[in-house]
């Protein structure tokens, strides 16, 4: 956030704004919860064993500054921040509170795709920000390339009212996006941050809520930036990987157990075999040429290659080639008993019959489908790519960088279960499929 003058910041501290540079007890309660932050968190800068088997891992570790440097810097400020009962400070050495002194911070380490989650506890008119995707460029600020999840006392600025904080606030892309319906606790309360970046779409949680949601280089955003201050820096939001910054802006703000995990892409299909997966049906399945085959049999029927582990909240890509007809799927959240399935597929088909719409089997039919429009998407005789999320109760698809639906239904939502190739019944269908990758996001 833009600075604001220190004779406004001394009025409204004069009007009753005290400055909270103590550190509470770590076994204080947080106001108005009853609960202590232990209780609400659990132990800080701890990883259960359930966490490391996700492969979650700690930023800070609550003792040293290990792994963070300064922005543009190889060494960690050696004045402003501080780690502090185990906590990492913003200002704890600034003798004017209004006045960054350490400047910004940023991991050493880079992160392309990663869910990040971090608590953090505000002071009286703090201002801070969380940053991804960092890019670092001589005599440029933090904020100039890298999107920001903004911390802030909102009710302090609010109350202000020296400018629109509309996208101003908590939890909100900083500048562009404006956050929903959201609880933040206010001075001396702990809070936790989430960011999940996939790809390009980026998520913004605060304390359990989900409070934005945006594709980095959507139409959308390229209006939103150019309506911006960004539209001077042609670098904001274009890299695809960077450390993770903390923003000194003046202000105590008070930052742990910030930890990360890496989103990385799981290659359901080894180009071997088909060791993982389990055929239901008489149709053909085999791999030719590192490339996974689906052919109709003798009886011409249904038929299916269902994942032995089952998915709740995925992304999933996958490549296919239609060789012959090409009436195919793929299912998630399904159920496979012979060749009955219950579920849901993601469209695979000929043009004109709505490849990435969403059809319900023994069910309701179709749930949505693409605009014909959108048709002019699929490459027939070609390679395509098919990118099938699916979080809670929205679904989203792309088809070659297209996307083809979004949309929300309570019946997926309410589900899980195995991820599944389709053959069509009828005969004569052929289709080539590889590169089949999967990112869990579940929990």
């Amino acid at each position: 956030m833009q600075r604001i003058g220190k004779a406004l910041l001394a009025a409204v501290l004069a009007a009753g704004c005290a400055d909270v540079a103590e550190t509470p007890p770590t076994g204080s309660t947080d106001a108005g919860t009853g609960a202590s932050p232990e209780d609400r968190f659990g132990p800080p800068n701890t990883l259960s064993e359930a966490e490391r088997a996700a492969g979650w891992r700690l930023l800070f570790d609550g003792e040293t500054a290990a792994g963070w440097r300064g922005y543009n810097r190889e060494e960690f400020p050696d004045t402003g921040w501080g780690v502090i009962d185990g906590m990492l400070v913003v200002g704890a050495t600034a003798t004017d509170p209004d006045v960054p002194v350490g400047g910004d911070i940023v991991t050493t380490d880079s992160f392309t795709d990663f869910d990040l989650r971090f608590e953090f506890r505000l002071s009286e008119v703090a201002n801070s920000g969380v940053l991804y995707r960092v890019i670092e460029e001589e005599g440029a600020e933090i904020w100039f390339n890298a999107p920001e999840y903004q911390v802030l006392d909102d009710d302090a600025y609010i109350e202000m009212g020296t400018m629109d904080m509309n996208r101003h606030l908590t939890g909100d892309n900083y500048d562009l996006h404006a956050a929903g319906e959201k609880t933040l606790h206010g001075p001396g309360e702990w809070n936790e941050g989430r960011i999940r970046v996939l790809h390009n779409h980026v998520e913004h949680w605060l304390n359990g809520t989900k409070t934005v949601e945006y594709e980095l280089g959507s139409p959308e955003w390229e209006e939103l930036v150019a309506a911006s201050k960004f539209a001077a820096y042609p670098r904001y939001g274009r890299a695809a990987s960077g450390p993770i910054g903390l923003q000194d802006h003046g202000r105590n703000v008070w930052y742990r157990s910030i930890r990360i995990r890496p989103l990385e892409p799981v290659a359901l299909f080894n180009g071997e075999n088909l060791d993982g997966w389990q055929v239901h049906g008489t149709e053909r399945w085999y791999v030719e040429n590192g490339e996974l085959v689906c052919e109709s049999g003798p009886d011409a029927e249904y038929g299916y290659l269902k994942t032995a582990r089952t998915f709740r909240d995925f992304d999933l890509t996958i490549d296919f080639l239609q060789e012959a007809d090409g009436n195919s799927g793929v299912f998630f959240r399904s159920s496979v008993e012979g060749t009955i399935v219950n579920g849901w597929q993601a469209e695979v088909a000929p043009p004109g019959l709505f490849t990435g719409g969403i059809y319900e089997s023994y069910g309701r039919g179709w749930l949505v489908q693409p605009d014909p429009a959108l048709d002019a998407a699929l490459n027939m005789g070609e390679w395509n790519t098919l990118r099938l999320r699916v979080v809670g109760d929205r679904v989203t698809t792309w088809l070659n960088g297209t996307r083809m639906v979004d949309f929300e239904d309570g019946r997926i939502g309410a589900a899980e279960g195995s991820i599944a190739l389709q053959i069509h019944d009828g005969g004569g269908i052929k289709v080539r499929w590889r590169n089949i990758r999967v990112v869990d996001l579940g929990e």
